[in-house]
Protein backbone atom coordinates (compact mmCIF):
# COMPACT_ATOMS: atom_id res chain seq x y z
CA UNK A 1 0.00 0.00 0.00
CA UNK A 2 1.43 3.37 -1.03
CA UNK A 3 1.29 6.58 0.99
CA UNK A 4 -2.07 8.40 1.04
CA UNK A 5 -2.59 11.38 -1.21
CA UNK A 6 -3.49 14.69 0.39
CA UNK A 7 -5.80 17.27 -1.16
CA UNK A 8 -8.00 20.07 0.23
CA UNK A 9 -11.63 18.90 0.14
CA UNK A 10 -15.12 19.71 1.41
CA UNK A 11 -18.54 18.15 1.01
CA UNK A 12 -21.26 20.72 0.29
CA UNK A 13 -24.42 19.69 2.14
CA UNK A 14 -27.67 21.31 3.31
CA UNK A 15 -30.58 20.80 5.72
CA UNK A 16 -32.83 19.77 2.81
CA UNK A 17 -33.18 19.65 -0.96
CA UNK A 18 -33.81 22.98 -2.66
CA UNK A 19 -31.32 24.99 -0.59
CA UNK A 20 -29.09 25.63 -3.61
CA UNK A 21 -26.30 23.06 -3.16
CA UNK A 22 -25.64 22.79 -6.89
CA UNK A 23 -25.53 26.56 -7.39
CA UNK A 24 -23.08 26.97 -4.51
CA UNK A 25 -20.92 24.00 -5.55
CA UNK A 26 -20.78 25.31 -9.11
CA UNK A 27 -19.92 28.81 -7.87
CA UNK A 28 -17.11 27.45 -5.71
CA UNK A 29 -15.77 25.34 -8.56
CA UNK A 30 -15.79 28.24 -11.03
CA UNK A 31 -14.31 30.63 -8.44
CA UNK A 32 -11.31 28.42 -7.75
CA UNK A 33 -10.95 27.48 -11.43
CA UNK A 34 -10.83 31.18 -12.34
CA UNK A 35 -8.04 31.53 -9.77
CA UNK A 36 -6.01 29.02 -11.77
CA UNK A 37 -6.64 25.99 -9.57
CA UNK A 38 -7.51 22.53 -10.84
CA UNK A 39 -10.84 21.55 -9.31
CA UNK A 40 -12.39 18.08 -9.29
CA UNK A 41 -16.07 17.84 -8.39
CA UNK A 42 -18.06 14.76 -7.40
CA UNK A 43 -21.78 14.26 -6.87
CA UNK A 44 -23.00 12.23 -3.91
CA UNK A 45 -25.66 9.72 -4.96
CA UNK A 46 -27.36 9.10 -8.31
CA UNK A 47 -27.84 12.15 -10.53
CA UNK A 48 -27.35 13.10 -14.18
CA UNK A 49 -28.29 16.78 -14.36
CA UNK A 50 -26.20 18.29 -11.55
CA UNK A 51 -22.97 16.77 -12.94
CA UNK A 52 -23.61 18.43 -16.33
CA UNK A 53 -23.62 21.85 -14.63
CA UNK A 54 -20.66 20.98 -12.41
CA UNK A 55 -18.57 19.80 -15.36
CA UNK A 56 -19.05 23.17 -17.04
CA UNK A 57 -18.18 24.96 -13.81
CA UNK A 58 -15.01 22.99 -13.08
CA UNK A 59 -13.83 22.09 -16.59
CA UNK A 60 -13.30 18.45 -15.55
CA UNK A 61 -15.39 15.26 -15.60
CA UNK A 62 -17.78 14.74 -12.67
CA UNK A 63 -18.38 11.28 -11.20
CA UNK A 64 -20.73 9.87 -8.57
CA UNK A 65 -19.72 8.88 -5.03
CA UNK A 66 -21.97 6.63 -2.97
CA UNK A 67 -21.35 3.94 -0.38
CA UNK A 68 -24.07 1.65 -1.79
CA UNK A 69 -24.52 2.13 -5.55
CA UNK A 70 -20.89 2.92 -6.34
CA UNK A 71 -19.46 1.21 -3.25
CA UNK A 72 -16.89 2.33 -0.70
CA UNK A 73 -13.89 0.91 -2.55
CA UNK A 74 -14.79 2.35 -5.96
CA UNK A 75 -15.55 5.72 -4.30
CA UNK A 76 -12.14 5.52 -2.61
CA UNK A 77 -10.47 4.87 -5.97
CA UNK A 78 -12.14 7.89 -7.57
CA UNK A 79 -11.14 10.19 -4.71
CA UNK A 80 -7.58 8.85 -4.58
CA UNK A 81 -7.13 9.41 -8.33
CA UNK A 82 -8.57 12.93 -8.10
CA UNK A 83 -6.29 13.76 -5.16
CA UNK A 84 -3.30 12.99 -7.37
CA UNK A 85 -4.13 15.77 -9.83
CA UNK A 86 -6.38 18.33 -8.15
CA UNK A 87 -5.77 21.43 -6.04
CA UNK A 88 -9.28 21.14 -4.58
CA UNK A 89 -11.95 18.42 -4.35
CA UNK A 90 -15.59 19.44 -3.99
CA UNK A 91 -18.34 16.89 -3.32
CA UNK A 92 -21.96 17.95 -3.72
CA UNK A 93 -24.18 16.12 -1.24
CA UNK A 94 -27.64 14.71 -1.90
CA UNK A 95 -30.96 15.67 -0.24
CA UNK A 96 -30.51 16.78 3.37
CA UNK A 97 -27.20 16.06 5.09
CA UNK A 98 -28.53 13.16 7.19
CA UNK A 99 -31.26 11.95 4.82
CA UNK A 100 -31.21 8.47 3.28
CA UNK A 101 -29.24 5.32 3.89
CA UNK A 102 -26.41 5.80 3.16
CA UNK A 103 -26.53 9.58 3.62
CA UNK A 104 -24.15 12.37 2.70
CA UNK A 105 -23.11 12.37 6.37
CA UNK A 106 -22.22 8.68 6.14
CA UNK A 107 -19.97 9.41 3.15
CA UNK A 108 -18.25 12.36 4.78
CA UNK A 109 -17.53 10.41 7.97
CA UNK A 110 -16.26 7.40 6.00
CA UNK A 111 -13.67 9.44 4.08
CA UNK A 112 -13.02 12.18 6.63
CA UNK A 113 -14.12 14.99 4.29
CA UNK A 114 -15.44 17.97 6.30
CA UNK A 115 -18.93 19.34 5.65
CA UNK A 116 -19.54 22.83 4.30
CA UNK A 117 -23.19 23.44 5.16
CA UNK A 118 -25.24 25.53 2.74
CA UNK A 119 -28.34 27.11 4.29
CA UNK A 120 -30.93 29.15 2.41
CA UNK A 121 -30.98 32.42 4.33
CA UNK A 122 -34.20 33.71 2.78
CA UNK A 123 -36.46 35.34 5.39
CA UNK A 124 -34.09 34.28 8.17
CA UNK A 125 -31.79 35.99 10.67
CA UNK A 126 -30.65 34.52 14.00
CA UNK A 127 -32.39 31.19 13.36
CA UNK A 128 -29.69 30.63 10.73
CA UNK A 129 -27.22 30.05 13.56
CA UNK A 130 -29.50 27.51 15.24
CA UNK A 131 -29.77 25.48 12.03
CA UNK A 132 -26.01 25.67 11.50
CA UNK A 133 -25.29 24.50 15.05
CA UNK A 134 -27.74 21.62 14.70
CA UNK A 135 -26.09 20.39 11.51
CA UNK A 136 -22.63 20.67 13.05
CA UNK A 137 -23.44 18.94 16.35
CA UNK A 138 -26.16 16.40 15.46
CA UNK A 139 -23.53 13.66 15.06
CA UNK A 140 -20.53 13.94 17.36
CA UNK A 141 -18.06 12.37 14.92
CA UNK A 142 -19.05 14.47 11.90
CA UNK A 143 -16.15 16.49 10.44
CA UNK A 144 -17.46 20.04 9.95
CA UNK A 145 -15.77 22.86 8.04
CA UNK A 146 -18.25 25.71 8.36
CA UNK A 147 -21.34 27.39 6.93
CA UNK A 148 -22.19 29.26 3.74
CA UNK A 149 -25.41 31.23 3.28
CA UNK A 150 -27.34 31.10 0.03
CA UNK A 151 -29.90 33.61 -1.34
CA UNK A 152 -28.67 36.46 0.83
CA UNK A 153 -30.67 39.67 0.37
CA UNK A 154 -28.13 42.38 1.26
CA UNK A 155 -24.85 43.11 3.01
CA UNK A 156 -26.76 43.80 6.22
CA UNK A 157 -28.59 40.47 5.84
CA UNK A 158 -25.26 38.67 5.45
CA UNK A 159 -23.93 40.38 8.59
CA UNK A 160 -26.97 39.19 10.58
CA UNK A 161 -26.50 35.63 9.37
CA UNK A 162 -22.78 35.63 10.13
CA UNK A 163 -23.39 37.13 13.56
CA UNK A 164 -25.82 34.34 14.45
CA UNK A 165 -23.09 31.68 14.36
CA UNK A 166 -21.93 30.33 17.73
CA UNK A 167 -19.39 27.89 19.18
CA UNK A 168 -16.70 28.92 16.73
CA UNK A 169 -18.52 27.86 13.56
CA UNK A 170 -16.68 29.28 10.56
CA UNK A 171 -18.44 31.64 8.14
CA UNK A 172 -17.59 30.81 4.52
CA UNK A 173 -19.48 33.74 3.03
CA UNK A 174 -22.80 34.23 1.31
CA UNK A 175 -24.23 34.03 -2.18
CA UNK A 176 -26.80 36.64 -3.18
CA UNK A 177 -30.26 35.85 -4.52
CA UNK A 178 -29.63 37.54 -7.89
CA UNK A 179 -31.69 36.07 -10.72
CA UNK A 180 -28.67 35.81 -12.97
CA UNK A 181 -27.11 33.27 -10.59
CA UNK A 182 -29.92 30.78 -9.93
CA UNK A 183 -30.07 27.69 -12.14
CA UNK A 184 -33.46 26.88 -13.76
CA UNK A 185 -35.10 23.48 -13.32
CA UNK A 186 -37.81 21.20 -14.69
CA UNK A 187 -39.53 18.03 -13.46
CA UNK A 188 -36.43 15.80 -13.16
CA UNK A 189 -34.26 18.51 -11.64
CA UNK A 190 -32.04 21.12 -13.26
CA UNK A 191 -32.29 21.98 -16.93
CA UNK A 192 -29.52 20.28 -18.94
CA UNK A 193 -26.35 22.34 -19.28
CA UNK A 194 -26.56 22.21 -23.08
CA UNK A 195 -29.93 23.99 -22.96
CA UNK A 196 -28.63 27.04 -21.06
CA UNK A 197 -27.11 29.47 -23.53
CA UNK A 198 -26.06 31.78 -20.69
CA UNK A 199 -24.70 29.10 -18.38
CA UNK A 200 -21.09 30.31 -18.39
CA UNK A 201 -22.24 33.86 -17.70
CA UNK A 202 -24.32 32.59 -14.77
CA UNK A 203 -21.39 30.59 -13.41
CA UNK A 204 -18.98 33.50 -13.68
CA UNK A 205 -21.50 35.82 -12.02
CA UNK A 206 -22.01 33.34 -9.18
CA UNK A 207 -18.24 32.93 -8.75
CA UNK A 208 -17.70 36.68 -8.68
CA UNK A 209 -20.51 37.21 -6.16
CA UNK A 210 -19.19 34.45 -3.91
CA UNK A 211 -15.62 35.69 -4.20
CA UNK A 212 -16.71 39.12 -2.99
CA UNK A 213 -17.96 37.61 0.29
CA UNK A 214 -15.18 35.11 1.09
CA UNK A 215 -11.41 34.98 0.89
CA UNK A 216 -11.31 31.90 -1.42
CA UNK A 217 -8.76 30.21 0.85
CA UNK A 218 -8.42 26.46 0.39
CA UNK A 219 -9.77 24.20 3.14
CA UNK A 220 -7.33 21.94 5.03
CA UNK A 221 -6.07 18.88 3.12
CA UNK A 222 -7.71 15.49 3.55
CA UNK A 223 -5.76 12.21 3.34
CA UNK A 224 -7.14 9.79 0.74
CA UNK A 225 -5.92 6.20 1.00
CA UNK A 226 -5.06 4.13 -2.05
CA UNK A 227 -7.81 1.59 -2.89
CA UNK A 228 -7.35 -2.14 -3.20
CA UNK A 229 -6.77 -3.27 -6.82
CA UNK A 230 -9.89 -4.58 -8.54
CA UNK A 231 -9.91 -7.31 -11.17
CA UNK A 232 -12.57 -8.38 -13.68
CA UNK A 233 -12.57 -11.07 -16.34
CA UNK A 234 -15.13 -9.18 -18.43
CA UNK A 235 -14.20 -8.24 -21.97
CA UNK A 236 -15.85 -6.27 -24.78
CA UNK A 237 -12.80 -6.24 -27.02
CA UNK A 238 -13.76 -5.30 -30.55
CA UNK A 239 -17.45 -4.79 -29.73
CA UNK A 240 -18.94 -1.69 -31.34
CA UNK A 241 -21.63 -0.15 -29.12
CA UNK A 242 -23.96 2.55 -30.38
CA UNK A 243 -24.81 5.01 -27.58
CA UNK A 244 -27.78 7.36 -28.04
CA UNK A 245 -26.79 10.93 -27.18
CA UNK A 246 -28.81 14.07 -27.96
CA UNK A 247 -31.40 16.36 -26.38
CA UNK A 248 -33.74 13.42 -25.73
CA UNK A 249 -31.16 10.89 -24.46
CA UNK A 250 -28.41 12.34 -22.29
CA UNK A 251 -28.54 10.56 -18.93
CA UNK A 252 -25.34 8.52 -18.96
CA UNK A 253 -22.87 8.01 -16.15
CA UNK A 254 -19.34 8.89 -17.21
CA UNK A 255 -18.18 5.86 -15.23
CA UNK A 256 -20.38 3.61 -17.39
CA UNK A 257 -18.80 4.84 -20.60
CA UNK A 258 -15.31 4.67 -19.06
CA UNK A 259 -15.91 1.04 -18.10
CA UNK A 260 -17.14 0.04 -21.57
CA UNK A 261 -14.01 1.59 -23.10
CA UNK A 262 -11.79 -0.04 -20.47
CA UNK A 263 -13.29 -3.44 -21.37
CA UNK A 264 -12.31 -2.85 -24.99
CA UNK A 265 -15.56 -1.58 -26.53
CA UNK A 266 -15.62 1.01 -29.28
CA UNK A 267 -18.34 3.59 -28.57
CA UNK A 268 -20.23 5.20 -31.44
CA UNK A 269 -22.53 8.06 -30.45
CA UNK A 270 -25.63 8.73 -32.51
CA UNK A 271 -28.82 10.79 -32.32
CA UNK A 272 -32.24 9.14 -32.55
CA UNK A 273 -33.59 12.65 -33.08
CA UNK A 274 -31.37 13.90 -35.88
CA UNK A 275 -29.57 10.96 -37.53
CA UNK A 276 -31.27 9.03 -40.32
CA UNK A 277 -29.35 5.80 -39.81
CA UNK A 278 -27.47 3.85 -37.18
CA UNK A 279 -23.68 3.66 -37.20
CA UNK A 280 -22.24 0.20 -37.91
CA UNK A 281 -22.56 -1.34 -34.42
CA UNK A 282 -22.96 -4.71 -32.74
CA UNK A 283 -25.00 -3.45 -29.76
CA UNK A 284 -27.18 -0.49 -28.79
CA UNK A 285 -27.39 1.43 -25.52
CA UNK A 286 -30.38 3.77 -25.15
CA UNK A 287 -29.96 5.72 -21.88
CA UNK A 288 -32.54 7.89 -20.17
CA UNK A 289 -33.35 11.50 -20.83
CA UNK A 290 -36.35 13.54 -21.93
CA UNK A 291 -38.06 11.66 -24.78
CA UNK A 292 -41.39 13.13 -23.62
CA UNK A 293 -40.17 16.57 -24.71
CA UNK A 294 -39.30 15.27 -28.19
CA UNK A 295 -41.69 12.35 -28.77
CA UNK A 296 -43.25 13.82 -31.93
CA UNK A 297 -39.81 14.39 -33.48
CA UNK A 298 -38.72 10.87 -32.52
CA UNK A 299 -41.88 9.46 -34.11
CA UNK A 300 -41.28 11.48 -37.27
CA UNK A 301 -37.77 10.07 -37.79
CA UNK A 302 -38.99 6.94 -39.58
CA UNK A 303 -35.58 5.87 -41.00
CA UNK A 304 -34.05 5.75 -37.50
CA UNK A 305 -37.06 3.86 -36.16
CA UNK A 306 -36.71 1.27 -38.90
CA UNK A 307 -32.96 0.96 -38.29
CA UNK A 308 -33.45 0.22 -34.58
CA UNK A 309 -36.24 -2.26 -35.34
CA UNK A 310 -33.95 -3.99 -37.84
CA UNK A 311 -31.15 -4.12 -35.24
CA UNK A 312 -33.49 -5.89 -32.83
CA UNK A 313 -34.82 -8.24 -35.52
CA UNK A 314 -31.26 -9.44 -36.17
CA UNK A 315 -30.98 -10.53 -32.52
CA UNK A 316 -28.39 -7.92 -31.59
CA UNK A 317 -28.12 -6.68 -27.98
CA UNK A 318 -30.12 -3.60 -27.01
CA UNK A 319 -30.13 -2.12 -23.50
CA UNK A 320 -32.70 0.61 -22.79
CA UNK A 321 -32.98 2.55 -19.52
CA UNK A 322 -35.91 4.72 -18.40
CA UNK A 323 -36.37 7.24 -21.24
CA UNK A 324 -34.71 4.75 -23.56
CA UNK A 325 -37.35 2.19 -22.57
CA UNK A 326 -40.16 4.69 -23.24
CA UNK A 327 -38.80 5.09 -26.77
CA UNK A 328 -39.24 1.33 -27.32
CA UNK A 329 -42.93 1.32 -26.39
CA UNK A 330 -45.91 1.51 -28.73
CA UNK A 331 -46.66 5.10 -27.68
CA UNK A 332 -45.86 7.88 -25.23
CA UNK A 333 -48.28 10.57 -23.99
CA UNK A 334 -46.93 13.78 -22.44
CA UNK A 335 -48.48 15.77 -19.57
CA UNK A 336 -50.48 17.87 -22.04
CA UNK A 337 -52.16 14.74 -23.40
CA UNK A 338 -50.19 14.76 -26.67
CA UNK A 339 -49.64 11.17 -27.83
CA UNK A 340 -47.01 9.92 -30.26
CA UNK A 341 -46.49 6.41 -31.60
CA UNK A 342 -42.91 5.25 -31.14
CA UNK A 343 -40.85 2.11 -31.92
CA UNK A 344 -43.32 -0.59 -30.87
CA UNK A 345 -40.60 -3.03 -29.82
CA UNK A 346 -42.10 -3.35 -26.34
CA UNK A 347 -45.87 -3.84 -26.11
CA UNK A 348 -47.51 -1.12 -24.06
CA UNK A 349 -47.73 2.63 -23.56
CA UNK A 350 -46.45 5.22 -21.11
CA UNK A 351 -48.08 8.40 -19.83
CA UNK A 352 -46.25 11.27 -18.18
CA UNK A 353 -47.47 12.32 -14.74
CA UNK A 354 -47.27 15.74 -13.13
CA UNK A 355 -45.90 14.17 -9.95
CA UNK A 356 -42.96 11.91 -9.25
CA UNK A 357 -43.87 8.27 -9.91
CA UNK A 358 -40.82 6.54 -8.41
CA UNK A 359 -37.53 7.41 -6.72
CA UNK A 360 -35.31 4.72 -5.21
CA UNK A 361 -31.96 3.01 -5.31
CA UNK A 362 -32.27 -0.40 -6.96
CA UNK A 363 -30.46 -3.75 -6.96
CA UNK A 364 -31.61 -6.04 -9.77
CA UNK A 365 -30.77 -9.74 -9.92
CA UNK A 366 -30.50 -10.50 -13.64
CA UNK A 367 -29.51 -13.79 -15.30
CA UNK A 368 -26.19 -12.06 -16.07
CA UNK A 369 -25.63 -11.07 -12.43
CA UNK A 370 -26.73 -8.41 -9.96
CA UNK A 371 -26.47 -4.78 -11.06
CA UNK A 372 -27.07 -1.75 -8.87
CA UNK A 373 -28.52 1.56 -9.93
CA UNK A 374 -31.46 3.83 -9.29
CA UNK A 375 -34.89 4.82 -10.60
CA UNK A 376 -36.33 8.33 -10.93
CA UNK A 377 -39.24 9.01 -13.26
CA UNK A 378 -42.51 10.86 -13.79
CA UNK A 379 -44.19 8.36 -16.13
CA UNK A 380 -46.37 5.30 -15.65
CA UNK A 381 -46.14 2.37 -18.07
CA UNK A 382 -48.76 -0.25 -18.86
CA UNK A 383 -47.69 -3.52 -20.49
CA UNK A 384 -48.85 -7.11 -20.51
CA UNK A 385 -45.25 -8.30 -20.72
CA UNK A 386 -44.03 -10.32 -17.74
CA UNK A 387 -40.79 -9.02 -16.20
CA UNK A 388 -37.75 -11.26 -15.89
CA UNK A 389 -36.70 -9.51 -12.67
CA UNK A 390 -37.63 -6.72 -10.28
CA UNK A 391 -35.44 -4.25 -8.43
CA UNK A 392 -35.07 -4.14 -4.68
CA UNK A 393 -34.38 -0.89 -2.84
CA UNK A 394 -32.07 -0.86 0.22
CA UNK A 395 -34.14 2.00 1.65
CA UNK A 396 -37.51 0.32 1.11
CA UNK A 397 -38.48 3.23 -1.15
CA UNK A 398 -40.93 3.12 -4.00
CA UNK A 399 -39.40 1.16 -6.80
CA UNK A 400 -39.23 -2.60 -7.28
CA UNK A 401 -38.88 -1.72 -10.94
CA UNK A 402 -39.60 -4.38 -13.55
CA UNK A 403 -36.96 -5.47 -16.05
CA UNK A 404 -38.31 -6.70 -19.38
CA UNK A 405 -36.62 -8.90 -21.96
CA UNK A 406 -37.45 -9.83 -25.53
CA UNK A 407 -34.63 -11.77 -27.20
CA UNK A 408 -31.47 -9.68 -26.67
CA UNK A 409 -33.50 -6.58 -25.77
CA UNK A 410 -33.38 -5.62 -22.08
CA UNK A 411 -35.41 -2.65 -20.85
CA UNK A 412 -36.25 -1.12 -17.49
CA UNK A 413 -36.83 2.14 -15.66
CA UNK A 414 -33.61 1.39 -13.76
CA UNK A 415 -30.52 3.42 -14.60
CA UNK A 416 -27.77 0.84 -14.10
CA UNK A 417 -24.34 1.72 -12.72
CA UNK A 418 -22.13 -0.61 -14.77
CA UNK A 419 -19.05 -0.64 -12.47
CA UNK A 420 -21.22 -2.23 -9.75
CA UNK A 421 -20.84 -5.48 -11.75
CA UNK A 422 -18.62 -5.18 -14.86
CA UNK A 423 -19.21 -8.82 -15.82
CA UNK A 424 -22.99 -8.41 -15.84
CA UNK A 425 -22.82 -5.12 -17.74
CA UNK A 426 -20.56 -6.63 -20.37
CA UNK A 427 -22.84 -9.65 -20.77
CA UNK A 428 -25.83 -7.40 -21.50
CA UNK A 429 -24.05 -5.73 -24.41
CA UNK A 430 -21.81 -8.53 -25.72
CA UNK A 431 -23.02 -10.05 -29.04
Amino acid sequence: MSQPRHCPAVLIAAPASGQGKTTVTAALARLHRNLGRKVRVFKCGPDFLDPMILERASGAPVYQLDLWMIGAEESRRLLWEAAGEADLILIEGVMGLFDGTPSSADLTRHFGVPVLAVIDGTAMAQTFGALALGLARYQADLPFAGVLANRVGSLRHAQLLEGSLTEGLRWYGGLSRERGIELPSRHLGLVQASELNDLDARLDAAAEALGASCDAALPPPVAFAEPEPQASAASLTGVRIGVARDEAFAFTYGANLDLLRKLGAQLEFFSPLHDRELPAVDSLYLPGGYPELHHHALAANAPMSEAIRAHHALGKPLLAECGGMLYLLDALTDVAGERAELLGLLPGEATMQKRLAALALQAVELPEGTLRGHTYHHSLTSTALEPIARGLSPNGGRGNEAVYRLGRLTASYVHFYFPSNPDAAAALLRP
